[in-house]
């Protein structure tokens, strides 16, 4: 089960963050060893979870009075600017975090997302870049596909495959770097690997409508009418209000005109 499936991409960097809150000097803190500053930040963290923003703008902003150096205050309350569409005030923050700890993948990976989201495309690969030369950092197929779904932008998808595929590598059962993989071959016409993703896919995470549909074409591309026939049924049954089983329909209905 994957973060990304249920939240949007700026609480993800958030959790990620706030999942590892260290101190300037890179030795992690916990109970009653942190900092008011960092305390702070994790209250602002906290209130920007549950969709409270001025709460959490004054507890960051009180976080950066206490200490003007502590990076996880200044990529998290980047996070927030950036989410209220003050981008001026998110660039400054993302940029200063990563001044103050230019070799913390977690703070790398934010500004990368966030310069991808910006259109500045080829600082956000350099980014991603970085935070992969840790050995240490835990989540490089979180990376990877951030890395990928930028190439995508550019659009390079022979660069965003090489991405997905090296996050599958480091985790072959990341559901983000899956989808991705399903989507490119299925655009490829590459139905055998379109059904092995599909597959690995729907061994670790549930079928959306988006996925069932590819799958309803992809086994019929394939000539194995039962399994699409499956996936049909499996889409008008769980998502029969959706544009996907909508196009079900009408496609039913001009193969059976045929």
């Amino acid at each position: 089960m994957t973060l990304s499936r249920f939240f949007p991409a700026w609480i993800v960097a958030l959790l990620l963050l706030s999942s590892c809150a260290t101190s300037p000097g890179g030795a992690s803190r916990s109970g009653d060893s942190r900092t008011p500053a960092e305390v702070n930040t994790q209250l602002g963290m906290e209130y920007m979870r549950e969709g409270m923003y001025e709460e959490s703008l004054e507890k960051f902003k009180k976080a950066l009075e206490q200490d003007p150096r502590l990076p996880t205050a200044h990529a998290s309350v980047a996070i927030l600017y950036e989410h209220l569409g003050k981008n001026d005030l998110a660039d400054k923050h993302y940029r200063r975090a990563y001044d103050l700890k230019p070799d913390d993948p977690l703070i790398l990976n934010n500004y990368g997302q966030y310069l991808c989201r910006a259109g500045r495309l080829d600082e956000a690969d350099r980014m991603f870049s970085k935070a992969l030369q840790d050995p240490l950092y835990r989540n490089p197929a979180v990376v990877l596909t951030n890395a990928g779904l930028c190439a995508e932008k550019r659009p390079d998808l022979d660069l965003a495959e090489k991405y997905f595929r090296q996050a599958l590598d480091k985790d072959p059962a990341f559901p983000p770097a899956l989808r991705q993989m399903v989507r490119i071959t299925f655009a490829r016409e590459q139905y055998l690997a379109t059904r092995a993703y599909l597959q690995r896919l729907q061994a670790v995470a549930p079928l959306t409508a988006e996925f069932l549909w590819i799958a309803v074409r992809a086994e019929s591309a394939l000539g194995d009418n039962n399994a699409s026939s499956s996936y049909a049924l499996q889409l008008k049954n769980r998502f029969p209000e959706s544009q996907e089983a909508q196009a079900l329909v009408e496609w039913e209905r001009d193969r059976r005109a045929r």
